[in-house]
């Protein structure tokens, strides 16, 4: 799906890093240095013999996307960096609240009937958290999620 793509990655002290090129490894796990940060960091360019329509991303559609992870998985730090000539930005997004913060940013501007709702649980590795919250408008806001995938 893309030319080339190359992912580091900061973990135990180490900063390891992989590469491909057209789906074709380039550059198996090697290790490139030494590090006290943890985190994955992927750069990559869409392939054009595959995406024939275009290769352009939308920022706003990725940020979106993004925002919403960082809201689906609690406490991680996610950074999207646009490195496009004349179009450089960054933003990173974290959300201590995960789920609950989420409700409640999508309901910020509505009035609410109650604090939001949130439950916790985890069964033989199965973890579950729900998050609801009523207000005064006509309209409904339903979203639910499996693995990060809206379902």
């Amino acid at each position: 799906l893309s030319t080339n793509l190359e992912a580091y990655v900061h973990r135990d002290g180490k900063i390891h890093s992989m590469k491909f090129e057209r789906g074709e490894v380039v550059q198996g796990i090697t290790v490139i240095g030494e590090t006290d940060k943890t985190g994955t960091t992927v750069r990559f360019k869409a392939d054009p013999e595959i995406f024939q329509e275009t290769t352009v991303y939308e920022y706003d559609i990725l940020r979106s996307r993004i925002r919403e992870l960082a809201f689906l998985n609690k406490g991680i730090t996610i950074v999207l960096k646009d490195e496009r000539e004349n179009q450089e930005k960054e933003e990173d997004f974290c959300y201590e609240g995960g789920l609950l913060e989420y409700v409640e940013m999508l309901n910020e501007n509505k009035d609410a009937l109650h604090e939001a709702i949130y439950v916790h649980g985890e069964m033989e590795g199965k973890e579950v958290e729900i998050s609801m919250q009523y207000n005064t408008g006509y309209s409904s806001n339903i979203l639910s999620y499996a693995n990060n995938i809206n379902t």
